[in-house]
């Protein structure tokens, strides 16, 4: 998925009505099962074109690639689908039957459980995706290096589909496509170094030359840094996204450990995996609660759906020797993740708000892989707990209350909307990041019972949405933005107007718990406007709203969260704001209790429960056993294990967490 695609992916993920209720089979002893992907595998005979060949292709014309989408039908059968409208008479579609995307990322999925078990097939499927990723890499001319995008059911390459994807032609510059080609040349290579050198030979040349190509067009920007609304971001990302390049990263950290002595491709991972780095560290307590940012050109978007980039830092450090690589890494694992978690989990997008809440298994996913691989690297066992809490989303513990994965089949369903609503279509992408899921689970069998026992979400009180709109008495005016998508961020329904004296209250509801709040507002360049903030007569803050330089952002000014300096105090049901210079535009306000929980259950007595502090002082909080309960500081550390019989208290360190079961 790519940025420039984002309306189209948000209109393909818009969800049905219904459907028959999953019936999954019992998790097995092995959750992996390619059979579903294995479906969507089909075969093509490029005639061949200028500057796209690949590994035997005279001897071996035939090539392999999956299907983008397959449709649910009835009988719980799935319609293979290409991209975009299909032109009866060519057997074309507006943008192709196949993808680079979905080839490189497939051939992950068979090339590890080829690794994990044995798989003669798996082996086999592997080594024919990477000569038919191989065949999309341009391999000559001024764009040598780069990858044509799509490609048609007869072999037949598409470089500009329809709807554009950006770069036009899909070959002519750096792309996400290019960064998950080396993230599959570079496993490959690592597969097949032992078990198929000419093979494992080729893959390197391959990968050697995709590295070659972001080296002219995105390394030599190497070292320096720019401004998104304020903010400084490095140059040299791939399409200006840590997503991007933490795909890149991981394919190049595999490839750095099989072969050591590529100082070349040592140089790019460190290269790239310092520009992702660059993209995390921020204030953990304040949004985007120590994530990595996905997109350099916002400072107001985090989305769960390629957000591997704590992994591929994992995976750096781990190739490369350089611990400091871990430290954003392990502040997006240890502070973000469990306010995800209590907010409702893997959101297609905080922008900033929590309004896409489409969950996908892609988003998911890249979690999943995130926690697992920091947890690994900076021998912090707590992120394995918050992992299986994230995984259980497959089994049962998400919005709809139903399995997305069903390891009879190897089918992931493609999304779950908010209300529950399922979208019961399994494409290339959703299986590919299900597969990828379940491989990892079946390595960390603690992780895997826990998630597979997990198939309920019994309660949840965290970080939450209050609309400005919503506002229950104000002098202010109501009005919709002139667009909702600003280019960087999205409004999340209309916004408030405050001039100069106009007030406004906001209703938090009833709670025993002090709360934080983080009113969000357009904050423009240079802006002069200062809101003041009570809550039970007392001042809880005052907001000044501006926003540095805009930099590469799409335009100036910024929609962003500020935090106010005190809470919400226990008992208080309600915040107001009295604009006190200028023009103040609200969009929302985020509240998050100062402690925030998780609770899953399963059959069985099957039971967790996550708590996350955000105060700035140690708390003391119940919790109930049986079970056992572990609490951790706000690097992830292991403070205290204790075995519960009944109700206890605990104390978490500010910023710390706590899972008990």
């Amino acid at each position: 998925m790519t940025r420039t695609s984002w309306t189209a992916a948000l209109a393909a993920l818009v969800l049905g009505s219904g459907g028959l209720a999953a019936t999954a089979a019992e998790p097995a002893e092995t959750l992996a099962n390619t059979a579903h992907l294995d479906f969507l595998l089909d075969h093509a005979s490029p005639a061949g074109e200028p500057g796209h060949t690949t590994y035997r292709l005279a001897e071996e014309p035939e090539l392999t690639f999956p299907w983008t989408y397959a449709d649910a039908r009835a009988g719980g059968t799935f319609e293979r689908i290409g991209g975009g409208r299909l032109d009866p008479a060519t057997g074309h579609w507006s943008q192709g039957a196949y993808n680079a995307d979905d080839v490189s990322r497939a051939a992950v999925v068979y090339l590890r459980h080829w690794q994990q078990t044995g798989s003669s097939a798996s082996r086999e499927s592997a080594y024919e995706l990477l000569r038919s990723l191989a065949y999309l890499q341009t391999a000559s001319g001024p764009d040598a290096g780069n990858v044509v995008l799509w490609i048609q059911p007869d072999g037949t390459l598409n470089p500009s589909a329809e709807p554009v994807e950006l770069p036009d032609p899909s070959d002519s510059g750096p792309s996400y496509w290019l960064a998950r080609t080396i993230w599959a040349f570079g496993e490959g290579y690592a597969a097949f170094e032992a078990a198929d050198p000419a093979f494992a030979g080729f893959l390197r040349d391959r990968l050697r030359l995709a590295v070659d190509a972001v080296d002219r067009q995105v390394l030599t920007r190497y070292g320096e840094y720019t401004v998104a609304d304020g903010l400084r971001v490095p140059s040299w990302l791939i399409v200006d996204g840590a997503d991007a390049t933490a795909e890149a990263v991981l394919g190049l950290a595999a490839y750095v450990e099989a072969a050591p002595s590529d100082a070349a491709a040592a140089d790019a991972l460190r290269k790239l995996a310092e520009g992702v780095a660059a993209m995390g560290g921020g204030d953990p307590d304040a949004w985007p609660y120590g994530a990595v940012l996905p997109w350099a050109q916002s400072r107001s978007m985090w989305h769960a759906w390629g957000s591997q980039m704590p992994a591929s830092l994992a995976a750096a450090s781990t190739a490369l020797g350089a611990p400091a690589l871990l430290r954003p890494a392990v502040l997006d694992s240890a502070r973000f993740v469990p306010t995800l978690l209590t907010a409702g989990g893997a959101d297609n997008g905080w922008m900033p708000t929590p309004t896409e809440r489409v969950q996908i298994a892609y988003g998911v996913d890249s979690r999943l892989q995130s926690l697992l691989a920091v947890g690994a690297a900076a021998d912090r066992p707590g992120f394995d707990q918050l992992a299986g809490l994230t995984a259980a989303w497959y089994f049962g513990a998400n919005a709809a209350g139903s399995p997305m994965y069903d390891p009879a089949t190897g089918v992931t369903y493609d999304g779950v909307a908010a209300d529950g609503t399922i979208n019961r279509n399994s494409g290339a992408e959703s299986t590919i990041h299900g597969q990828l899921s379940m491989l990892a689970l079946d390595a960390h069998p603690e992780v895997r019972a826990r998630a597979a026992g997990l198939t309920d979400v019994e309660a949840r009180d965290g970080l939450r949405l209050v609309e400005a709109e919503a506002a229950t008495s104000t002098t202010g005016t109501v009005r919709a933005p002139d667009a909702a998508w600003t280019g960087e961020s999205l409004w999340s329904g209309s916004l408030l107007a405050l001039d100069t004296g106009d007030t406004a209250t906001f209703d938090l509801g009833p709670s025993d718990l002090p709360r934080l709040v983080e009113p969000v507002s357009w904050l423009p360049l240079g802006g002069s406007a200062r809101s003041v903030w009570t809550a039970s007569g007392r001042s809880i803050g005052a907001l000044e709203h501006r926003v540095g330089a805009q930099g590469l952002t799409a335009i100036p000014g910024a929609l962003l969260p500020l935090p106010l300096r005190r809470p919400v105090p226990a008992g208080a049901s309600s915040v107001s704001v009295t604009a006190s210079r200028g023009a103040v535009e609200l969009d929302a306000l985020l509240v998050r209790p100062d402690v925030s929980r998780l609770a899953l259950a399963g059959d069985g007595g099957a039971r967790a429960e996550l708590l996350h502090s955000a105060a700035a002082t140690p708390r003391r909080v119940a919790v109930d056993g049986p079970g056992t309960v572990r609490v951790y500081d706000d690097a992830g550390r292991l403070q205290t294990t204790r075995e519960l019989t009944g109700r206890t208290t605990i104390t978490l360190r500010p910023g710390g967490f706590a899972v008990v079961g």
